[in-house]
């Protein structure tokens, strides 16, 4: 089966074209400006990557154009649209309701749009991909594959809030976690890359990128995560603050005069080590500066490495151990210095890094010494190779 990932965004839309049967990428590519003026590059396997500005005033024009070069006499990677068995689409919030991914119908994209209060930039994105697709391939099957599903598993002491009950019964406020595709994929595929069965292994993963997670996952389940009702909470990130002092909010607010949409504005876009730094929300800027003798970019990677060291050895405290801690994503994958940083700190639980095999970016690689008693290894997220994984096992 030929399986459409569609990852919608407020503004743009990433896409890969999947064969499920060798789960080889058969064409990907993203759009870009949708609503401003529009831009599609489409990169077909085999073939050189092409770029379009035509104007994309909305997500269903930008999907109908994806849908025109999958099938490009040129471009195209498929003879007609009929090849194309399930769309899977990543959708970030599904509320306490969804605890793994499901068939989309007309109750399930309800379901969605109630939890658009608990991720208004994401999950109005989601449906509206949704409804492009469910508008140019009628009858096609779809998928819903939730960011927050695989963390559904925490305990309660994991994810409630010290706040009034009432809070949670009446608006659901509570610890949700996301990134949770990734973490799924992640442990899964480590435990197979070592030749062990996930389900007697404890796993920290390190979902480390502009946006940044951390997961203890115990017997293939989540038992604990870092993000919370929103992405907000937990590391801190490329613009984001994480965790902080709730009262520091008010602080801000009486001495800069700001309103609640503000100070969440600079929490969510200003913060993390780009508001640290003032450089850049980017790692390799940070250790650019930080080599010329940037005292504030060199603090941002220490406070970043600091609060991933800090969030493991209590996610290990959690599970009463670890097995397998994983670096994944943006920095996690690629970037030595960073790692080599937060191992340092880690020895205590006998986790030892090689430096040499610590020495790799974007690929599979276990960069423990052998008499480390506890593994560590970089292992590339792939989260739309999970959400087409998902997408066929329900179709």
């Amino acid at each position: 089966m030929k399986v459409l990932v569609i990852n919608c965004g407020s503004s743009s839309l990433k896409y890969q074209l999947i064969d499920s049967e060798t789960e080889s990428v058969l064409a990907k590519g993203l759009c870009e400006r949708i609503g401003i003026d529009g831009v599609l590059t489409h990169s077909p396997a085999g073939k050189d990557k092409v770029v379009f500005n035509d104007p994309l005033p909305n997500h269903t024009v930008a999907v109908s154009n994806v849908l025109k070069q999958l099938t490009d006499s040129e471009n195209g990677v498929i003879a007609d649209l009929s090849e194309i068995g399930a769309v899977g689409h990543r959708v970030v919030h599904g509320g306490e309701k969804f605890a793994s991914s499901t068939v989309i119908t007309d109750e399930v994209i309800a379901e969605i749009d109630k939890c658009s209060d608990l991720a208004p930039l994401h999950n109005p994105a989601n449906i509206i991909g949704i409804n492009a697709c469910k508008e140019l391939m009628p009858g096609v099957p779809m998928v819903a594959v939730f960011d927050t599903a695989f963390h559904q598993t925490m305990p309660e002491e994991a994810y409630l809030y010290a706040l009034p009950y009432e809070y949670y019964e009446k608006y659901a406020v509570r610890r949700y976690g996301f990134h949770g595709t990734s973490h799924s994929y992640v442990s899964k595929h480590a435990a197979e890359v070592l030749g062990k069965n996930i389900e007697d292994m404890k796993i920290i993963v390190c979902h480390l990128g502009n946006g940044a997670s951390i997961s203890a996952v115990q017997n293939g389940k989540c038992v604990e995560t870092s993000m919370g009702l929103t992405p907000l909470e937990g590391l801190v990130m490329g613009t984001r603050c994480g965790d902080i002092d709730p009262a520091i909010l008010e602080f801000i607010a009486n001495k800069e005069g700001l309103n609640v949409k503000e100070l969440l504005t600079v929490c969510n876009k200003k913060s993390g080590v780009q508001g640290i730094s003032g450089v850049s929300s980017d790692f390799r800027d940070l250790h650019a500066a930080a080599a010329e003798g940037n005292k504030r970019a060199r603090a941002a990677l220490d406070v970043f490495c600091h609060r991933v060291v800090k969030y493991v050895g209590a996610y290990a405290a959690v599970m009463n151990g670890v097995d397998l801690i994983c670096f994944t994503a943006g920095c996690g994958e690629n970037d030595i210095d960073v790692r080599a940083q937060i191992m340092g700190s880690l020895s205590y639980l006998g986790c030892k890094l090689d430096p040499e095999k610590n020495n790799v970016r974007g690929k599979d690689a276990v960069i423990t010494t052998a008499d480390s008693t506890v593994t560590a290894m970089v292992i590339p997220t792939n989260e739309e190779l999970a959400i087409a994984r998902e997408t066929v096992a329900l179709v």
